[in-house]
């Protein structure tokens, strides 16, 4: 196993790793596990780099590499639906559409799709990543960061101005709806890139 591969197999170890601190009531713990998402992430910046630099791209690196991704978000997200479990005022108290409800559309959409994805890639046939899609994943690691940054400087300045201001935020109705137009920007990737697969699968079927 090559390097940015090792680095990708790293990234699933760490995210149950950020998982269990994340969850905890340690404010320590809590702080760190936003050190390690950190760190997860930069992995996911650094292998793609060197994959590219040093001409370490494989067929196993293009499943990997995005199945890595996705556990560490899926990681975060049921990190957030198991704190609102414990805060029920935690991303808003009205539910229009059940929490619960837009988690398991983006993890079941961005596990099974980057799958599937992953093994067509296995098997030797390409798939380009539409533009939705990109931009989907961009607006989902951001959202994911800046919640980890907040929860874990409030842990950190707990009963500070700074802190209630941090979870009148977390616990508002905008964090709600941020979190439903990723929910729906995250769906409609979903749909582009079964669209996206019955074009490349007609294209290698005439070809």
């Amino acid at each position: 196993m090559n390097f940015p591969n090792t680095l990708s197999l790293i990234r699933i170890l760490l995210a149950p790793v950020f998982l269990y601190l994340f969850v905890s009531d340690s404010a320590a713990l809590v702080s760190a596990s936003f050190f390690v998402y950190t760190v997860a992430a930069l992995t996911d910046w650094y292998d793609g780099w060197y994959a590219r630099r040093y001409g370490f791209k494989t067929r196993w690196g293009q499943f990997i590499d995005p199945l890595a991704d996705k556990i560490l978000t899926s990681a975060a997200f049921i990190g957030f639906f198991l704190i609102k479990q414990k805060n029920p005022d935690f991303f808003g108290s009205s539910e229009p559409v059940p929490f619960i409800f837009l988690i398991a559309v983006i993890i079941l959409r961005d596990i099974v799709l980057t799958a599937a994805r992953s093994i067509q890639e296995l098997r030797g046939k390409d798939f380009r990543t539409s533009m939705i899609s990109k931009t989907k994943t961009f607006i989902q690691m951001i959202f994911i960061f800046l919640i980890l940054a907040m929860i874990s400087i409030s842990a950190i300045a707990s009963g500070s101005t700074v802190s209630l201001s941090i979870n009148a935020y977390l616990h508002s109705q905008i964090n709600y709806y941020i979190l439903l137009l990723i929910t729906l920007l995250t769906a409609a990737s979903g749909i582009a890139y079964i669209f996206e697969s019955g074009e490349n699968i007609e294209k290698q079927t005439f070809n």
